[in-house]
């Protein structure tokens, strides 16, 4: 059998916002993901509008990572300049003109499960953007990271509009920390 031919199994992992041990497992998933891509540009998408409680994820964290300037760490998706469903693929579109061959983790809220409320995933691969609300947007994304912020099934726009605005802002601040740690933690250590 050819090396070729092996495959791996795509990764995801969840870990709700306050379980300590499963965000280590995050981290760590993190930190070989920047480990594997370290010659490439560091792209962080963060996708989301701040128009929607439940969508403000995205814009939260980029704002957050944003503020800390972190060397070689592109951000993109911000409350001052969200990336959302009207300008998503413009926005891919600068990102691949401006850097040659970035790793991009794309990050959003997302709807799910009742005991899922409160979890983040990290996943291998793509993001589809919208498909909790039908919408058809570009896949991004090497890897992509979401929140669940709400129960989906049943009139997405009114659930995301009355998501609890304390478990988006806790939940960014936990995912900008695990990026910022693990980001750090390969730029410094492995020079």
């Amino acid at each position: 059998m050819s090396l070729f031919s092996l495959r791996t199994e795509p990764q995801k992992i969840k870990a709700h916002v306050d379980d300590l041990s499963a965000k280590a497992k995050l981290e760590t998933r993190l930190s070989d993901l920047f480990i594997s891509t370290r010659k490439r540009p560091a792209i962080i998408l963060c996708i989301g509008t701040d128009r929607s409680t439940g969508d403000a994820l995205g814009p939260l964290i980029g704002t957050h990572l944003s503020r800390l300037n972190l060397p070689h760490l592109h951000v993109y998706g911000t409350l001052d300049e969200p990336v959302h469903a009207t300008n998503l693929g413009d926005n891919i579109q600068s990102i691949h003109d401006t850097f040659e061959n970035p790793f991009i983790i794309a990050i959003d809220a997302c709807l799910g499960r009742l005991d899922s409320i409160g979890c983040i995933t990290l996943s291998d691969g793509p993001l589809k953007p919208g498909a909790g609300v039908h919408k058809q947007l570009p896949e991004v994304g090497e890897a992509h990271m979401t929140g669940i912020v709400n129960v989906g099934g049943f009139m997405e726009y009114m659930v995301l509009q009355n998501t609890r605005l304390n478990l988006v802002w806790r939940m960014s601040e936990n995912i900008s920390s695990l990026l910022t740690h693990s980001f750090l933690k390969v730029r410094y250590e492995y020079r």
